[in-house]
């Protein structure tokens, strides 16, 4: 339950708590506040039917994978942590919070969401593949805003309630076991990219940021906020990985990194922008390939050094 708080709040906002109140239960997912969360951010849980995490960065995040979809790609089921996973993240900003996130949508989704979005005051910043030759179709839908946390919250629920994403308790697809019992050396992986990763549903994870400070409308936005380069491996067997993520590049890095990724056969899928008035100027670069784990870190290796990315924690 919500605890009463002593500052004042504007009577848009207790109206908003009201409302979140009397809906009837089965209608908003009942959560148990993630890890980190203040009262602002319980709040947020509540109206997302969704717990989210702290971030580094003072970032609450929402992960919200797409385990309904079966999505394949040359043949390969791709689980949600490898390329179907949605995700908000919030961060506040003076006397507003801002999100940004991006929805992963079947192309019947993507006209009913953005209609609710924009009624909602949330603007969409790109929408775009990021995948080749998966079926079916995926779209990727970018969004931020500023505002209200709660009322930003709302209209994000009310958004995704036109979609098929599982609410928390339906978390559980025949997808989420896409990687099956297959390893790989990811000792080797993270030895050879010199960051540490992370195991999420039998996918590895890296997520690298840039060195330099990013903002937007003159707001420092961290990594969490989908500014570092993501890395993801599935395990397909005998020490073989797909690969996909994006890199986060400005623009004079794009070409190079293509060269990097191309001359150890590694696709390039998509290259876009993520956001509108961000600061350097950046593009996202995505990618596949499925081959050898650790012939393919060395090609994502070579691409990183392309680029003005951090130091690894792990590089001697």
């Amino acid at each position: 339950m919500r605890s009463v708080h002593t500052q004042k709040i504007s009577d848009w906002t207790v109206l908003a708590y009201l409302f979140i109140a009397l809906v009837p239960a089965g209608t908003r997912a009942q959560t148990n506040s993630g890890p980190g969360a203040s009262a602002e951010w319980k709040q947020v849980e509540t109206a997302l039917g969704r717990a989210g995490k702290l971030q580094p960065g003072d970032v609450y995040k929402f992960g919200m994978p797409r385990t309904d979809m079966q999505v394949t790609v040359d043949g390969t089921l791709i689980s949600a942590p490898l390329a179907l996973g949605s995700w908000l993240a919030f961060k506040r900003m003076g006397g507003q919070v801002m999100v940004m996130g991006d929805l992963v949508l079947s192309e019947g989704e993507v006209e009913p969401v953005m209609l609710k979005l924009q009624q909602g005051g949330i603007e969409q910043t790109a929408l775009h593949n990021h995948l080749l030759h998966e079926s079916p179709r995926v779209m990727y839908m970018h969004i931020a805003a500023l505002g209200n946390a709660v009322q930003l919250a709302t209209a994000l629920h009310d958004a995704l309630a036109l979609t098929k994403t599982p609410l928390p308790a339906g978390a559980a697809s025949p997808n989420s076991a896409a990687a099956g019992p297959e390893r790989i050396d990811t000792a080797k992986l993270e030895s050879i990219l010199g960051f540490s990763g992370k195991d999420a549903g039998g996918v590895f994870q890296f997520s690298i940021p840039r060195q330099e400070k990013i903002e937007d409308d003159g707001m420092e936005i961290p990594p969490a906020m989908g500014t570092a380069t993501a890395i993801n491996f599935q395990p397909t067997g005998s020490g073989r990985a797909v690969i996909t993520g994006d890199f986060v590049l400005v623009a004079s890095e794009v070409n190079p990194v293509i060269r990097a990724l191309r001359e150890h056969g590694i696709e390039v899928t998509a290259i876009h922008s993520h956001m509108l008035t961000e600061q350097p100027r950046l593009f996202f670069m995505h990618f596949w390939a499925n081959d050898d784990a650790v012939k393919l870190a060395t090609g994502l290796r070579a691409a990183l050094d392309q680029t003005k990315s951090a130091s690894g924690d792990m590089r001697r």
